[in-house]
């Protein structure tokens, strides 16, 4: 008699939720598998201010792009999510053609004043950036990553050999090339060299070089990815005969 195995997953998928007009501003929420989309998108629009018939959304893995979440029908996990992932959203609605509707073209001040919009919804509820005691929580969190980061930045040297650990990503060891600030970046960076072509880049970010190595050999990542250690050369199979 042949057994019968069953895989069991969860009827949840937990998220963090951005928008392309608050950045810096990350919810985490749980949401149930079988939302389709435009549900998905309507529940949304308390936590973005955006509107559900305009919004799009684009679905990452660290800062990875993984795919978008373009089909209204569709059900939310019949994509490729998995625990932690990054949703983002982007608000269309803002680009309409403001000669064309003068009566909805206010200053922010008189949007601020009126009572029948998002935003007065979002402060008369305290929701989202509304909410001081969880937009105080998120700041507390972020101060807190941001510490610890740098406290394990202060014990990486340039030249130290390492091993990178990124979710989604293989194991790759390598050399430390580079430790600080990228341009545009406001959080500490550890550049590696792989000894493997599991990279992403040459040392280069946005035109500008922060250290020497050949294309997809280099990457940027945060301190937390980073384990310094006795981690021998990786051997190139490449050159075997």
């Amino acid at each position: 008699m042949t057994e019968t195995v069953k895989i069991v997953t969860s009827d949840f998928i937990k998220v963090n939720i951005t928008n392309s007009k608050t950045d810096a501003v990350v919810f985490e929420r749980k949401f149930p598998k079988n939302l389709t989309i435009l549900d998905f998108k309507s529940k949304l629009e308390i936590l973005t201010g955006g509107s559900a018939t305009t919004m799009k959304l684009e679905l990452y893995n660290g800062d990875k792009f993984v795919c978008r979440l373009d089909s209204n029908e569709s059900l939310l996990g019949s994509f490729p999510i998995d625990d932690g992932m990054r949703i983002h959203v982007i608000d269309d609605f803002v680009l309409v053609d403001m000669e064309q509707v003068e009566k909805f073209n206010l200053t922010d001040q008189q949007y601020t004043e009126k009572r029948d919009t998002v935003r007065n919804f979002l402060r008369t509820n305290k929701l989202g950036k509304y909410d001081e005691e969880e937009m105080k929580r998120l700041e507390e969190k972020k101060q807190e990553a941001l510490a610890r980061e740098e406290r394990l930045a202060k014990e990486m040297t340039v030249s130290a050999r390492c091993q990178v650990t990124v979710s989604g990503q293989p194991r790759r060891v390598g050399t430390i090339m580079f430790n600080g600030k990228i341009e545009g970046k406001d959080k500490l960076m550890i550049g590696v060299k792989f000894d493997e072509p599991l990279g992403v880049n040459d040392g280069t970010v946005n035109g500008k070089r922060y250290f020497e190595c050949l294309p997809k050999y280099g990457s940027f990542v945060p301190p937390s990815a980073v384990i310094v250690g006795d981690f021998p050369p990786e051997q190139d199979d490449l050159d075997e005969i």
